[in-house]
């Protein structure tokens, strides 16, 4: 989380490698079944964070009975060192993503940076 120092008003924000070596330890405690693949995208990914930015998260599994509103909801986000939102897409929906919605899926392709898992794009 941000960090004040006690002598100044300035915030300073987790950088992208912090915040990188807490996904992954966060990957080791609370990666959900069938995990395929973990990465996040947005303005960590493109090396642009400031004070404030969240943490785009993409997580593919293999299959899910739940809605895809509702499989976030099992991740424990909050204990990541920055406010964190995430989308989990199953494999069927993960193949169907540059149908259904091309501009998106070809912004994922282009800045997510994947920590766990072979790049789906490029498998």
């Amino acid at each position: 989380m941000p960090v004040r120092s006690l002598r100044s008003s300035v915030l300073r924000w987790p950088d992208r490698e912090a915040v990188e070596a807490a996904l992954k330890a966060w990957l080791q405690a609370h990666a959900p079944p069938g995990l395929l693949a973990l990465g996040y995208f947005g303005s960590y990914a493109r090396g642009e964070a400031g004070v404030g930015s969240d943490l785009d998260l993409i997580l593919l599994v293999r299959e899910s009975p739940l809605p895809p509103w509702q499989r976030p909801a099992q991740l424990p986000l909050e204990e990541l060192p920055v406010p964190a939102e995430a989308l989990v897409y199953t494999l069927e929906e993960w193949k169907a993503l540059p149908q259904k919605s091309p501009r998106f899926a070809e912004a994922l392709r282009r800045e997510t940076r994947w920590v766990f898992g072979a790049d789906p794009f490029h498998p």
